[in-house]
C-alpha cells in the first residue's frame, strides 16, 4: 500500500506515522508505566514499614524515659494480631494491615495470650525484647536492651 505524502510550501515531502508505528510507541509507553508503578508502590510499602518501626521504637523510648523521670515501672503493651501498641501515659497506636508483627520478651510478664510487654525501670533498665515488621521480604528489627533499657531500630538485613 503506497504511503500518501504531502509537500509543503518548502517542496519537502513529509511523511505520516503508519498505525503499527502508533501502536508500537502507545506499547513502550504502557510498559514504561507499568515499571515505574511498580517501583513506586514498592518504594510505598517500604516507607510504610519503615514508619511504623520507627513510631513503635519512638515510643519504647518514651515509656523508658517516663520511667526514669516518674521513677515508677512504666509498661509497653503490643498486641501483633489486633496490630496495636499502648505505651506510657497513655498513648496508643496501630499499624499498617499489610505489616505483620513478631514479638518476643519475657513469657512471665504477658498478661493475656496473644499479648506482650516490656517493662522499663526507673533506673533505665528493662525486661528486653525483640520486636520485628514484616511486610513481604522487608524487615524492621528493634531491640530493647534488658540490662540498659537501650532500644535501637532499623532494617533487619537479609541473612
Amino acid at each position: 500500500m503506497p504511503r500518501r505524502s504531502c509537500r509543503s510550501s518548502t517542496g519537502a515531502q513529509a511523511q505520516g506515522m503508519s498505525l503499527l508505528e502508533m501502536l508500537l510507541v502507545i506499547a513502550l509507553i504502557a510498559m514504561v508505566g507499568l515499571v515505574t508503578a511498580g517501583m513506586f508502590s514498592r518504594g510505598m510499602a517500604g516507607m510504610q514499614l519503615r514508619s511504623a518501626g520507627k513510631e513503635i521504637a519512638n515510643q519504647l523510648r518514651a515509656t523508658r524515659a517516663e520511667a526514669i523521670a516518674r521513677g515508677s515501672v512504666q509498661r509497653f503493651l503490643i498486641e501483633p494480631r489486633q496490630r496495636r501498641w499502648e505505651a506510657a501515659a497513655g498513648r496508643r497506636g496501630t499499624w499498617p494491615e499489610q505489616v505483620q508483627v513478631d514479638f518476643e520478651g519475657a513469657a512471665q510478664l504477658q498478661p493475656a495470650a496473644g499479648q506482650g510487654v516490656i517493662e522499663f525501670h526507673p533506673d533505665g533498665g528493662a525486661s528486653g525484647g525483640r520486636i520485628v515488621l514484616r511486610r513481604g521480604d522487608a524487615r524492621w528489627r528493634i531491640n530493647v536492651g534488658w540490662l540498659t533499657g537501650e532500644v535501637t531500630s532499623g532494617p533487619e538485613r537479609a541473612q
